[in-house]
Formats: structure tokens, C-alpha cells, sequence
């Protein structure tokens, strides 16, 4: 079993990363693979509407100058998968925004490819707009037929300087059971 963690913050090993690694270690203290794909400095771009994806209907993205389809890949090879974003002006990152977009219209070109994984949405802010983000991403794991996991509470953490979520508890005890809840569901579907 593998899950994967996209961080959208524009910033590399920022306090979203931060959020995501408490969750991906409470899944390999379960022994389930992890790995957290940053998405800062590199390109992705929205989608251009081509419907290409929907012609071809190979898995992929016709638009390959970016990393989308290597986004993608990762979201088909995983049982699980994380997303994690800032709050930027009350909702995700545009980078987040393009990998929802781009992965949504070809999964579901391509027969809904990413149906009945599990999925899990975690956010970070200063102070407030988080639960709009959290509702970005969720959609998109309800439209793409996937089973959102959940926590004792929104999974969210709060901070603006790197660092600052390791002073929010109630946001790291979050994290630990988002994890612990993902590993728990993860076996139970495969047993």
C-alpha cells in the first residue's frame, strides 16, 4: 500500500509540508509507503480545456510541459492520496488548483481512474479561509468517486512563518489520527 502527498505551498518544506510529513509518518509507523511531492518551484500550469485527454483516453494529459502527468502517474500508483495547501485569499494554491483541475478532467476522461481511492484534504493558514480550501480539495475527491478519510476534527493547522504550525497542537494530534484513521482504512479495504 502507498499513499501520496502533494504539498501546494509555494514554499518548499513550508508549514504544509510540515502538516503533511505528522500524517505520513503515522502511516509508516503502520507500515504503509509514503512520499510527499512538493509542488514549489516547480511548473504546472491550469487546464487549457483541449479535451484531448478525452480523444486519447491514455491516463494522461495531452498538454507535457509541465508536471501534471507525473502528478498524475503517482495518483494512479497510490491507494491513498493527501492534498495539501495554504490558504491563499480564502482558498487553495493556484499550483493545487492546476494539479485538481488537470488530474479531475483526466481522470474522468479516463473512466474515473482515481474512483474509490481514498482521499484526505489538509490545509493550512494564519487565521481563517481554511474551510473554503478544504472544501476545494474535498470536492475534488468527491467528484472523482474517492473516499474522503477523516480526523477528530478539520484537518488544519494554523501559522505563518515556517515553522509556526509546530506550536499548534490541537493541529499536529490532527494530523497523527488523519494518518492513523487513512493506515486503519487502507487495511480494512484490503483485507
Amino acid at each position: 500500500m502507498k499513499v501520496i502527498a502533494f504539498n501546494g505551498s509555494a514554499r518548499k518544506d513550508s508549514n504544509t509540508a510540515i502538516m503533511l510529513n505528522i500524517a505520513l509518518e503515522a502511516l509508516n509507523r503502520q507500515g504503509i509507503d509514503t512520499e510527499l511531492y512538493q509542488l514549489a518551484g516547480k511548473q504546472i500550469h491550469g487546464c487549457t480545456a483541449c479535451y484531448k485527454c478525452k480523444e486519447n483516453k491514455d491516463r494522461r494529459c495531452a498538454v507535457k510541459k509541465d508536471v501534471a502527468n507525473e502528478c498524475i502517474e503517482k495518483m494512479l500508483e497510490a491507494d491513498g492520496i493527501i492534498l495539501g495547501s495554504p490558504t491563499y485569499f480564502a482558498d487553495v494554491t493556484a499550483e493545487m488548483k492546476a494539479l485538481i483541475d488537470r488530474a479531475g478532467m483526466v481522470s474522468r476522461a479516463n473512466g474515473d481512474m482515481l474512483k474509490r481511492k481514498m482521499g484526505a484534504a489538509v490545509v493550512v493558514a494564519r487565521r481563517g479561509g481554511c474551510i473554503h480550501t478544504f472544501d476545494t480539495m474535498n470536492h475534488f475527491f468527491l467528484i472523482s468517486q474517492m473516499i474522503i478519510v477523516g480526523s477528530n476534527y478539520w484537518n488544519m493547522g494554523f501559522g505563518l512563518n515556517k515553522g509556526d504550525v509546530e506550536k499548534d497542537e490541537d493541529g499536529l494530534a490532527t494530523m497523527k489520527i488523519l494518518g492513523e484513521n487513512m493506515g486503519w482504512l487502507l487495511k480494512k479495504l484490503t483485507e
